[in-house]
């Protein structure tokens, strides 16, 4: 890419995948010579915004108010019609949070804003019409190839995670959708099939076959699930991560069984060191399990059709199974049967940079 380019960046909050893909591409810029200027941050009331993603940028990093989803009351499944209703009631919110990036667009005059599937990215760029080119990211997007497992018996969720991505990605000048592995050589519109985007750091966590059981739940009310199957298993070691307010950074249930609020050091720490990974079915965990060779079990969230889609795409890439709670037994049980895919994860993931720094151009 001839010259210093200027980047802004928009990032959905909710989990940590979107946030993950925020830290890769802002080091593979940098390292390539360009400036990444100013991040904007989706916040919510649910969550708070770990301390390790502001850390990983030299520019501002500004959280604001954008749409979130309604979970029911054991903060598992998210509830659709409630999220509508709830967030049409912030629409001034929201618009004066497009005003504040706006602001960032007329005084940084970046070449590019890289929309981590942040809602409010596609109507920013609809209604304000800035000259930055507009390109989203996000595993979702890979949704509009013809091998993707979309699950169409589903019909109304179907087309509404199809009207979301085209919402999320209005105005764009391309569209970089990223995948567990390979797809076959395809082109439609705009969007563009890339590797993953993943900490620059993951070799400096050293693998090794662990005696402990991972876990990862975007949404802490599945936290029950593991406390009553940890009451039949007490033998086996659990350590999860969530990220409920109000708990220690780590909650020790027992001598087999602790909690730990999210920290990117750690987490991936324990991820290199463990048996086997269970997690709700986001993309950026699954990807890094399938980079250390880890076995998977996919739970999706209740009322998340992408991640239903998802498990079934990473099950098809290798990573592991779908399963419906947090039944660890099930993982446990895989284990023997799994077959490490990391060697050729990795080879697609070492394709990244030449891919995406080339359709920059």
């Amino acid at each position: 890419m001839p010259g210093c380019k200027k980047f802004i960046f928009l990032v959905q909050g909710e989990g940590r995948g979107h946030m993950t893909q925020a830290m890769g591409l802002y080091h593979m810029l940098i390292t390539a010579g360009h400036k990444v200027v100013h991040v904007f941050i989706g916040k919510s009331d649910r969550r708070k915004i770990p301390a390790y993603f502001t850390e990983s940028f030299s520019c501002p990093v500004e959280a604001i108010a954008t749409p979130n989803f309604i979970t029911d009351m054991d903060n598992k499944s998210i509830r659709l019609i409630p999220s509508i209703i709830y967030n049409a009631k912030f629409l001034r919110k929201y618009l004066k949070s497009m005003k504040k990036i706006h602001r960032a667009v007329k005084s940084e005059k970046p070449d590019y804003i890289i929309n981590f599937y942040e809602f409010l990215g596609g109507f920013y760029n609809l209604l304000f019409r800035p000259s930055a080119r507009h390109i989203p990211v996000g595993h979702q997007f890979l949704a509009s190839h013809p091998s993707f497992p979309l699950l169409k018996n589903r019909v109304i969720d179907h087309w509404l995670f199809l009207i979301n991505n085209f919402l999320t990605s209005l105005k764009a000048y391309k569209i970089f959708a990223l995948s567990f592995s390979e797809y076959d050589p395809w082109v439609i519109k705009n969007i563009v099939i890339c590797p993953p985007l993943l900490r620059p750091d993951l070799d400096h966590f050293p693998a090794a076959g662990g005696t402990y059981i991972l876990g990862y739940m975007v949404n802490d009310g599945y936290a029950g699930q593991v406390i009553e199957w940890h009451s039949q298993n007490r033998d086996t070691e659990v350590n999860c991560f969530w990220d409920r307010k109000g708990e220690p950074e780590e909650k020790m249930v027992d001598e087999n069984l602790r909690f730990h609020q999210l920290s990117g050091e750690k987490f991936m720490l324990m991820m290199a060191g463990a048996k086997g990974l269970v997690t709700t079915a986001g993309f950026e965990s699954v990807c890094e399990a399938m980079y250390f060779g880890k076995p998977v079990m996919m739970i999706p969230v209740e009322g998340q059709y992408e991640q239903a889609c998802n498990a079934i795409d990473a099950a098809n890439a290798g990573a592991g199974i779908a399963g419906t709670s947090f039944d660890l037994s099930r993982l446990i049980r895989y284990i023997p049967e799994y077959k490490p895919v990391d060697k050729t994860f990795k080879a697609w993931l070492a394709k990244a940079e030449n891919i995406i720094l080339k359709e920059l151009d």
